[in-house]
């Protein structure tokens, strides 16, 4: 790129003879300054302040473009970022093939500068000369910058706003200008460790590159189920050859036999793909298990992007002990040092009673709880079963405390039919979602066990009272398990207060790393795909 080499050193005398024509005062005539930091001294090239104003008027950027820009080269003293005297500068390569792939595997069109595309193309072409103006170079560079931060907001902060989607987690922040200052720092090294996204985002990415090698495969047919409703070990059917041939190409099945026949050595493979899918875990290939295997190639990657839009939104894994709660998984984990201490089973709320996506702090324990009833369920169920049945609140062990705007205030006593069951889990907040026990241990054999009116019943609640109270000795599992059924109410506040995290997540990398699938219980991943992919709907 001889030629480019040329042109930009006539462009620096150039700039530093305008500089020093604008005016007749000494502030006026001053030479850039050049003594800036070392870290950042990677171009001789300077722009001129009236350049950088005509471009934010130009391309109108709105006052937070303009103020991002004007801030980002401020602090440079106005030295290019994106080229040096010689051409291009290390960090512009790799932040656009880091770019590039962004475009092309989270088809996301929203980057995509048809002229600013064309022009890095012939800049990349290493055996090319480029036959390009002072001023279209300065264009350029502004224009990276702009493209830069515009990256930023989509691939790293996420494109669409989590609270118009009932997500309640605070979005992570990103912060544009210390990124961009740190790429150019590094010269674009070490991009991995550079990007701000969690650990999550980036086993996610590596599968999504995984399943587009998938469909460069044939044609992605549907598995006939056959007439049977299962098949065991040792049957023979072309079913279970197509089930073979799938799980091999998603990776869940390494043997070398493909024929009709049920082996053991397709038992491991059959488990391991009904796990990652929510499935039953059985050794035997139903409908369930042939009704995931057959979701399109290209849903598949749908559900990827919009949970990995989702994990824009998180901060970086923290090492704080805590709580984390999948709605679509069912699943609630404990996490000390973040390494995973024990899972538990959960129900979650019904379609109608959705439990809220949120974070909080887990403060209290209460032991043998009372349970006020919401105004919603005494409304709609309540009052209709009084209406039939004087006598219904004694049964259920209720009881009336009052009247509140115009409605009467019921709350169950403690004790074994208790709707809380015998202990809940308190982290105070404005939805009045709480984790609590319950009597109806069957709802815990179904597979997706979305029940409740919006908070979380708990598998074992004694045993996260356990592990909430390890350090508290004065708490053992004698007293523990003796309040639990004491029949007297009594709130303990908790030594550690535990952050607790409630997620929507139906896509995931597991930490065996095994790539999961979860139904959209709650419609969330539909909503997301009209906003994300509009522009294939069209």
């Amino acid at each position: 790129m001889r030629f480019v080499r040329i042109i930009l050193v006539g462009f620096l005398l150039i700039s530093i003879c305008y500089s020093s024509c604008r005016g007749n005062t000494s502030k006026l005539v001053e030479k850039p300054d050049t003594t800036i930091t070392p870290a950042n001294s990677f171009s001789e090239l300077f722009l001129d302040s009236i350049k950088l104003e005509s471009f934010i008027t130009d391309q109108k950027l709105s006052n937070k473009a303009a103020k991002r820009i004007r801030s980002f080269y401020n602090t440079r003293n106005f030295q290019f970022a994106w080229f040096s005297n010689i051409g291009l500068s290390e960090q512009t390569r790799s932040f656009w093939n880091l770019h590039n792939t962004y475009i092309n595997f989270s088809k996301d069109s929203s980057l995509s500068d048809k002229h600013l595309h064309e022009k890095m193309e012939v800049f990349l072409a290493d055996d090319s000369t480029v036959e390009m103006p002072a001023s279209e170079i300065i264009k350029t560079e502004l224009q990276l910058t702009e493209h830069f931060f515009n990256y930023v907001e989509y691939a790293y902060a996420g494109k669409l706003q989590p609270e118009e989607l009932q997500w309640y987690i605070p979005r992570k922040k990103v912060d544009a200008l210390k990124l961009l200052d740190s790429l150019v720092a590094g010269k674009g090294r070490n991009i991995d460790t550079w990007e701000p996204v969690n650990k999550q985002y980036k086993l996610m990415n590596n599968q999504l590159k995984r399943y587009f090698e998938i469909r460069k495969e044939p044609k992605w047919n549907d598995i006939l189920p056959g007439k049977r409703k299962s098949y065991q070990p040792g049957d023979s059917a072309l079913v279970i050859k197509q089930v073979k041939l799938r799980l091999k190409a998603l990776g869940d099945y390494s043997g070398v036999d493909t024929s009709l026949i049920f082996t053991e050595e397709l038992v491991s493979a059959v488990t391991q793909a009904q796990r990652r899918l929510g499935c039953k875990q059985e050794p035997e290939i139903n409908a369930d298990l042939i009704r995931e295997l057959n979701v399109p190639l290209e849903e598949r990657i749908k559900q990827m992007l919009i949970n990995m839009e989702r994990m824009r939104w998180m901060p970086a894994e923290s090492d704080r002990d805590g709580i984390l709660i999948n709605i679509p998984d069912f699943k609630l984990h404990v996490f000390e040092n973040s390494k995973k201490v024990f899972d538990m089973n959960i129900v979650v709320g019904k379609s109608a009673n959705k439990t809220v996506i949120f974070n909080d702090v887990l403060k209290y324990i209460v032991f043998s709880p009372y349970w006020n009833v919401p105004p919603s369920i005494v409304r709609n169920e309540i009052l209709p079963a009084l209406s039939k049945n004087p006598n219904y609140l004694n049964k259920h062990n209720m009881e009336q405390t009052g009247y509140l705007d115009g409605l009467p205030v019921i709350r169950q006593r403690p004790g074994g039919g208790n709707a809380l069951g015998k202990v809940k889990f308190v982290f105070p907040n404005s939805y009045n979602i709480y984790m609590h026990d319950t009597p109806v241990k069957s709802l815990f054999q179904n597979q997706k066990r979305a029940f409740s009116h919006g908070c979380i019943r708990l598998e074992d609640a004694g045993k996260l009272a356990e592990y909430l109270l390890r350090d508290q000795p004065e708490w053992t599992t004698g007293r523990i398990y003796d309040s639990m059924n004491s029949g007297s109410e009594k709130w303990v506040l908790l030594k550690e207060q535990l952050p607790v995290v409630i997620t929507y997540f139906t896509a995931w990398v597991s930490r065996d790393g095994l790539l999961n699938f979860r139904e959209d219980v709650y419609g969330n991943d539909k909503k997301m795909a009209s906003q994300m992919f509009a522009e294939e709907a069209q």
